[in-house]
């Protein structure tokens, strides 16, 4: 049966709070799809919530026909479990702890790799029962610092995520062959619901493993950098992505002897470039000075060197380090092991057994370096690699270690040049092998009735951010208000009578129920509202296909049809009313 608006609860409003940064944001909360209550937090009113379980059956069809079983998992999740695996430490602050009356902590899951694995461990006992892939959605939960832009970033979400587990990497049942289905599925589940979507090379973050994938919107207003070779062969996002071949001269002659210079309180490079120009009259620049970070990896300390103007980048530093545990330094510790935190330069190797010293190509070079000088208050200038380090009996090893910008060689090294771009992370997939069964001591029995740990695979959606891609993407919004998707959109046809009485009430009806028939979902605006606040709220609202009922048309036997996206025309068309279901029903399908 047809919704009828007076029935429903779809607040709008004309302009939307100022701390609404996105369209997503700011038309969600004008739609009255969703209402804030606290930060990060948000009610979903009727048109939010339709639209939301429109792509949870979307994915959870797909999920079904890639092989995956429902399951659900509980929210709370005993902490020890998360100090097993060590991500109560690598979540940090971003993971919610909450203590029972009895004192007990538990974790408010931000997803549940380590539940699963708990499970599994319970009911998988042998190769017979592999591989396994169980799913589930649910609200999951992460303390942001700062929540932002609506329900892409905040602290209460719906996520749909799912974990195989398999006897062997490759083969029949092995871990690669789930992840192409998954990969696979994932593609039919944002195709469906009408999303444009790019396909990235990823680091696997806090959730660990191997191979990894992120399936990005790409949307000016997205957080997450991606780049491209311009020759489409070749796409990453920014803490993946690799750089081709660069130039490198650790051996260049120095151009002047090291000089030492006093630098009160300049803590970081900006504040160095600023003295500099104020107090020696060089016009410093931040690509003139190096920038050398502390991190450790056990025992060892790892010192990695980026030009002033890069980032360094700590997955790449920690596996050019071959270091799994690889973490910046915590500074009191630094500081005790004789690093002067702030004031920190290459140099700080020569003559030390425990450091491990790794250079960015763009850093290992000749030229006008200025550095820390390892002690309080000072840098110098001069620096030269061969002179201050490896005459001194240091070698640096040289290494892609920085972030990747827009204008670097593609690692395909066949000319292209990488270009950045923004997106929205929707989909994330990964290969997490034996990273949690190992932590948490799952093993099965294989053929030979050796006891191993399986491997397994993660596979992630944030729900809430569909609908706000839907919304941010190119094409799925206007000044006027939302363009969904006709899969996702919380109705398919909306039929605004201009008046809801007489004939327009019996027309309204009879369309709307033959429309529910042929599966069409419809939304009937019986407001006693003027035409044109009804039209402002019907753009507003974004559904996709909108019938008026109107008495010039209904003298023609008519109704006029427009598309949301104007498809057919600015004005939309009069159809006759004894074909419009017909050609709705072929429009939508």
């Amino acid at each position: 049966m047809a919704t009828k608006w007076s029935n429903s609860l779809i607040p709008t409003a004309r302009q939307a709070p100022a701390d609404a940064e996105v369209p997503s944001h700011q038309l969600m909360l004008r739609a009255g799809m969703i209402r804030k209550l606290g930060a990060g937090v948000y009610t979903y009113l009727p048109l939010g919530l339709r639209a939301i379980q429109k792509a949870m059956q979307i994915i959870r069809q797909e999920m079904d026909q890639a092989g995956a079983i429902e399951i659900l998992m509980p929210t709370f999740q005993p902490i020890e479990l998360w100090e097993k695996t060590g991500r109560r430490e690598a979540y940090g602050q971003n993971l919610f702890v909450v203590k029972d009356r009895h004192g007990r902590e538990q974790a408010l899951g931000p997803t549940h790799e380590e539940i699963v694995t708990e499970l599994a461990g319970a009911y998988i006992e042998s190769y017979r029962d592999l591989p396994k892939t169980l799913y589930q959605i649910q609200t999951k939960f992460r303390d942001e610092f700062r929540p932002r832009f609506g329900v892409l970033r905040s602290r209460e979400f719906q996520m749909k995520d799912a974990y195989s587990f398999h006897l062997e990497l490759d083969g029949p049942g092995g871990l690669s062959e789930t992840y192409d289905k998954q990969y696979a599925a994932y593609c039919r589940i944002f195709e469906r619901c009408g999303i444009p979507y790019e396909i990235v090379e990823a680091e696997a973050g806090p959730i660990g493993g191997n191979a990894s994938h992120e399936f990005m919107v790409p949307s000016p207003t997205g957080e997450d950098f991606i780049l491209k070779s311009d020759k489409g062969n070749y796409a990453a996002n920014v803490e993946k992505c690799e750089i081709g071949p660069r130039p490198r001269n650790l051996e260049a002659e120095s151009k002047g002897d090291l000089a030492v210079i006093d630098t009160p309180g300049c803590l970081t490079i900006e504040d160095v470039c600023k003295f500099f120009k104020k107090n020696l009259g060089t016009k410093l620049k931040t690509q003139n000075m190096l920038k050398t970070l502390v991190c450790k990896a056990g025992d060892t300390w790892v010192i990695g060197v980026v030009r002033g103007d890069h980032e360094l980048n700590e997955a790449k530093l920690r596996k050019a380090a071959g270091e799994s545990d690889l973490v910046m330094a915590d500074e009191a510790e630094a500081r005790d092991a004789g690093f002067a935190i702030g004031f920190v330069g290459p140099h700080v190797a020569v003559g030390r057994t425990d450091v491990k010293l790794f250079v960015d190509p763009d850093a290992a070079q000749g030229g006008f370096w200025v550095t820390g000088a390892n002690a309080a208050d000072q840098h110098v200038k001069l620096f030269n690699w061969q002179r201050d380090v490896i005459d001194q009996g240091t070698l640096p090893e040289v290494a892609d270690i920085r972030n990747a910008l827009d204008g670097d060689p593609s690692p395909k090294e066949d000319g292209g040049i990488l270009q950045m771009t923004k997106g929205i992370e929707i989909g994330h997939v990964f290969k997490l092998c034996s990273k949690y069964t190992q932590a948490l001591n799952v093993q099965v029995v294989n053929e030979n009735n050796e006891r191993i740990n399986p491997l397994m695979g993660c596979y992630g959606i944030g729900v809430n951010r569909i609908i706000a891609s839907a919304i941010e993407r190119d094409g799925g919004n206007d000044e006027h208000g939302i363009i969904w998707p006709v899969n996702i959109a919380p109705y398919q046809v909306l039929i605004t009578p201009i008046k809801y009485e007489g004939e327009f009430v019996e027309l309204a009806d009879k369309l709307a129920t033959a429309l529910e028939a042929q599966g069409i979902d419809v939304l009937i605006d019986d407001r006693q509202e003027r035409p044109g606040v009804k039209f402002k709220d019907a753009d507003l609202i974004g559904i996709p296909w909108r019938i008026t009922l109107g008495d010039k048309a209904l003298a023609q036997e008519s109704v006029e049809l427009k598309a949301r996206n104007g498809s057919n025309g600015p004005k939309g068309e009069l159809v006759k009313i004894d074909a419009v279901v017909a050609q709705l029903v072929a429009a939508i399908q």
